[in-house]
């Protein structure tokens, strides 16, 4: 939020993407590959993300028929604002991507620079591109020309602590028209080791040249720090990966401490099985009952983090195919610990 003063009034700056209104401080839910599908972002729109996106979706695979890329399109009017992250090395796969990715009618775009992983970056895309910064110019412009949405960037600081270039990189961008910059505190070569260095993420908001919004990312996982990292380094918003896995309620707890400081309680065993069975039955209508029975298996722990004696109910859950199941064990969780108080909860 930006607060201005003119004549004893106060005028609140709303964060904005080309025409879409995100609020004074907005709170994005990262794209997570195998995690930010629609049955997850649905949970995490409920607890106050402003902005979503979809998991990153190959440009190769788009334009190639690929079933699993084509199923990463859907996007649902409950989930707006929300855009469509691609990724990709080749100029002519990424922008017939682009065009694909318009006729799901996203709100935006979102290209993918930053994610490190060996399979993904040997193809010279996500943080790959970070080695050739010519060559990510010309696939943004090239993005850029196939579709009237906004076009935001997600990127790291540089691909190693040689070439951390972000600053000169978020201004060229802004020159060719990318309209919203995320920027993960980390290289390429750091992957998700060590603490995410936000000093150059402030470095490029501060920049006088910078008009476009800029959104921090990496290690949020309170609301204290996230309010102490809005006031030290000036973003316009936070983007919160990890923190929201298992854990959708991190949004409704920040945007609480950042309106007035109030620490709110954590969520109770009936909203936590609420949640995980919402994220459940979502998952079957979506993918299906056999993957989407499978594709839940990972979240659970997260889920019932720190409830007491609770692996004998994570074993059954990972290990039974049946939906009746799976219903029940979650009856069963709710029974088990309704007596339970948060504070105990937290403190286990």
């Amino acid at each position: 939020m930006v607060v201005y003063l003119h004549k004893n009034t106060f005028f609140l700056v709303v964060i904005k993407i080309g025409s879409i209104e995100l609020g004074e401080f907005p709170l994005l839910l990262a794209p997570m590959e195998d995690v930010s599908d629609p049955p997850f972002r649905s949970v995490c729109k409920k607890m106050g993300a402003d902005l979503m996106y979809t998991e990153f979706i190959s440009s190769e695979g788009l334009v190639r028929d690929a079933q699993k890329s084509l199923q990463k399109l859907d996007v649902y009017d409950y989930e707006r604002p929300i855009g469509i992250q691609l990724f990709g090395g080749e100029l002519e796969s990424m922008s017939g991507a682009t065009r694909i990715a318009d006729e799901a009618n996203p709100d935006l775009i979102d290209i993918n620079y930053g994610c490190p992983v060996k399979k993904v970056v040997c193809k010279m895309a996500g943080a790959g591109i970070l080695k050739d910064i010519p060559l990510m110019i010309k696939l943004t412009e090239g993005v850029i020309k196939s579709t009237n949405k906004p076009v935001t960037v997600k990127t790291r600081l540089g691909w190693d602590e040689s070439t951390k270039n972000i600053v000169e990189v978020a201004e060229r961008l802004q020159d060719i028209g990318v309209q919203a910059l995320s920027i993960h505190g980390r290289t390429r070569m750091q992957m998700y080791k060590g603490e995410a260095d936000w000093t150059l993420i402030g470095a490029v908001k501060n920049n006088p040249r910078m008009k476009i919004p800029i959104f921090g990312n990496g290690d949020i996982n309170s609301p204290q720090k996230a309010l102490e990292y809005k006031n030290r380094y000036g973003i316009d918003g936070i983007m919160i990966g990890r923190a929201a896995i298992g854990y959708p309620w991190v949004f409704r707890e920040i945007k609480a401490f950042l309106k007035d400081g109030t620490i709110l309680l954590p969520p109770t065993i009936e909203e936590r099985i609420a949640a995980v069975r919402e994220h459940f039955r979502k998952s079957l209508d979506w993918k299906g009952d056999k993957v989407g029975v499978m594709e839940m298996r990972p979240h659970y722990a997260n889920y019932l983090k720190n409830l007491p004696n609770v692996k004998p109910f994570r074993i059954q859950l990972v290990t039974t195919d049946e939906i009746h199941e799976i219903e029940a064990i979650f009856d069963k969780i709710l029974s088990e610990y309704a007596g339970i108080g948060v504070e105990e909860l937290v403190s286990n």
